[in-house]
């Protein structure tokens, strides 16, 4: 059974229920002076955050019957929106018979109770909206715990004096159905109980990646971790590197397990490869506390591919919401020597776009510059692959070693514990190979072949081509 399949009996009703909910998107954004006056500015222009809102309500296959730009001069306690436009929006709501209002924001719980009344239907923060596509997505257990821990931690602060709110969302999570039985006749302590049981699952989880983390180690991989905003293409660069066969669409949030799968690196040495959920600006901060045992594949991880998808107009503003959650989970600026920008969706570009962007990323030192390539065509994905080579190859030592005729486990040895770099036929049938070998591993070279020395002055030119077998 595939990743997709795993699920399907639940997510299609709700699939239905979803498809049936007439939703009206509303981006409550504050204008320049206003977000000046209260440091909440954003890189992103209005049109583009609501477009991205309406992709959010159709990621889970909401009707979005329209949306509603409101510019802000200041939050208003009680409803967030000044009271003219709560009325306008509420004569919107009943004409056109929408059963959901979605505002692109955080509402506190008394101001969703508010609007409920005055719209006279359901309404959802970002938050919500986010929760409950993570909770689709989710497809392993580990997944799933993640997810209802963030929605309970969320759910708590709204447990206001009556079960007025609790009586619009259904049981489990979500927002779509009727009452859920088992949020109607929880209170906060049984909520907490709940926590507390999910966090103990999780930190087993998390001492049983641990463990495979340690197991990799004793034969070391290195772990290269894709990281991006949402829909950058992950999961297509992913395919494309390893030939496997994870969940891509051009959908928000199409990844949310993590997958980690093994890759050969164009001189033969092995990686593991780690997808992982993409980032959005204004992640719930719960979900990144909920998430951090999957994100802390990419916290230890040797190498980070940031993808970003450069044809979008606001990659710009994406990639420093994927810096600012980076900086979150502690990857600190000195760490940045192990990020590699990766700009994707080269095919979605014209001639002088693209000519562009070759110009841009050439202006940047050597060591930052960035990627470009195609994850859906595969264009430039092998220079991306010597790219990632090469960072791992910083801090490695080049050996020469010569083979005996006669020693065929020894190549063999070379060959899956180095990166074989050039390799000479000797007039007496032996080899001399110049291999470059992570730290860890050359007191074994050493002990494996004790005539090897230091070989670190290697002309690029003279260096073999990429290889598939030895």
């Amino acid at each position: 059974m595939s990743p997709v399949d795993i699920g399907k009996p639940i997510v299609e009703p709700e699939k239905a229920l979803a498809q049936a909910t007439r939703a009206l998107v509303v981006g409550p954004y504050l204008n320049d002076r206003a977000a000046a006056r209260l440091e909440r500015g954003s890189l992103r222009a209005p049109e583009a955050r609501i477009a991205e809102a309406e992709g959010l309500a159709l990621a889970i296959d909401l009707d979005v019957v329209g949306h509603e730009l409101v510019m802000l001069t200041q939050i208003r306690p009680a409803t967030f929106l000044g009271k003219g436009k709560v009325e306008e929006i509420a004569e919107r709501v009943k004409a056109e018979e929408v059963t959901l209002v979605m505002m692109d924001c955080a509402l506190s719980p008394v101001q969703q109770r508010n609007l409920e009344k005055e719209f006279g239907t359901k309404v959802i923060d970002r938050t919500g909206l986010i929760l409950e596509i993570f909770g689709r997505r989710a497809r392993t257990r580990e997944g799933a715990l993640q997810v209802e821990l963030a929605h309970l931690n969320y759910q708590k602060s709204r447990l206001v004096r009556s079960w007025t709110h609790l009586e619009r969302q259904r049981g489990g999570f979500g927002f779509l159905g009727g009452p859920g039985e088992t949020q109607i006749e929880t209170d906060r302590r049984l909520i907490q109980e709940r926590m507390t049981r999910i966090e103990r699952d999780l930190e087993a989880v998390k001492k049983t990646r641990g463990l495979h983390r340690k197991s990799r180690q004793a034969v070391p991989y290195p772990v290269v971790a894709l990281v991006g905003y949402t829909n950058a293409g992950k999961s297509t660069l992913f395919n494309r590197l390893t030939r496997a066969e994870v969940l891509a669409e051009d959908m928000l949030f199409a990844t949310l397990d993590p997958t980690l799968r093994g890759l050969k690196l164009p001189h033969g040495a092995r990686i593991m490869l780690s997808d992982t959920v993409g980032f959005i600006s204004d992640l719930p901060t719960t979900l990144v506390s909920a998430f951090r045992a999957t994100l802390e594949e990419v916290i230890s991880a040797d190498v980070i591919l940031h993808v970003r998808d450069i044809s979008h107009e606001d990659t710009q503003a994406q990639s420093s919401d994927v810096e600012a959650i980076l900086a979150d989970l502690g990857i600190k600026p000195e760490d940045h020597n192990r990020i590699i920008e990766v700009w994707n969706k080269l095919d979605l570009l014209d001639d002088n776009a693209r000519e562009a962007l070759t110009d841009t990323a050439g202006k940047r030192r050597p060591d930052e510059r960035p990627y470009i390539v195609s994850a859906l065509t595969g264009e430039g994905t092998d220079k991306l692959l010597e790219g990632i080579e090469d960072k791992l190859a910083r801090g490695r030592s080049r050996f020469l070693v010569t083979i005996a005729p006669a020693d065929g486990q020894g190549l063999h040895w070379v060959y899956e514990n180095g990166e074989v770099l050039k390799r000479t036929a000797c007039t007496d049938g032996s080899l001399d190979i110049i291999v470059r070998i992570a730290p860890e591993k050359i007191e074994r070279l050493v002990q494996r072949f004790p005539d090897a020395t230091r070989n670190e002055e290697v002309p690029e030119s003279t260096l073999l081509p990429p290889v598939d077998e030895e």
